[in-house]
């Protein structure tokens, strides 16, 4: 669990090098305004206007919440109706980036964490069992 929870804060702090080469690109000649962000499900894209897009974007990771924020979309429409940057772009890139591998690490804690779970209160039942032991004659 330490090692995933490393993982993440690595992910999250953008400073991993799993993060090296971005899995989503952004395609097509326009003017790189954002004056939508749809997303394509067939295609597996974000459209953010008639002609420019970004690829390989899983539906897990568009649809991917923290608290009630929709991160990819809530992004995007913070930056409506402005010009991307180069930076721009390649911090939304990273970002597929960071929820994808997220979106890993989290399912390899939940195959993890029962056993986990079920070691702790095994332990904590037996250590309070042998503290009552203690005090019986």
């Amino acid at each position: 669990m330490a090692r995933l929870g490393k993982q993440l804060v690595g992910l999250h702090l953008l400073k991993s090098t799993e993060l090296t080469t971005p899995i989503s690109k952004f395609h097509g000649d326009g003017d790189d305004e954002v004056k939508y962000s749809v997303y394509d499900d067939k295609e597996s894209r974000i459209l953010v206007n008639e002609s420019q897009y970004f690829s390989e974007v899983p539906e897990d990771v568009w649809g991917y919440y923290i608290g009630g924020y929709q991160v990819l979309y809530e992004w995007l429409k913070h930056r409506g109706n402005t010009k991307l940057s180069l930076e721009d772009i390649k911090q939304f890139c990273k970002i597929i980036g960071v929820i994808k591998k997220t979106i890993e690490v989290q399912n390899q804690i939940d195959m993890i964490y029962p056993n986990i779970e079920k070691e702790t209160i095994d332990y904590v039942e037996n250590s309070q069992n042998t503290s009552l032991d203690k005090f019986k004659e």
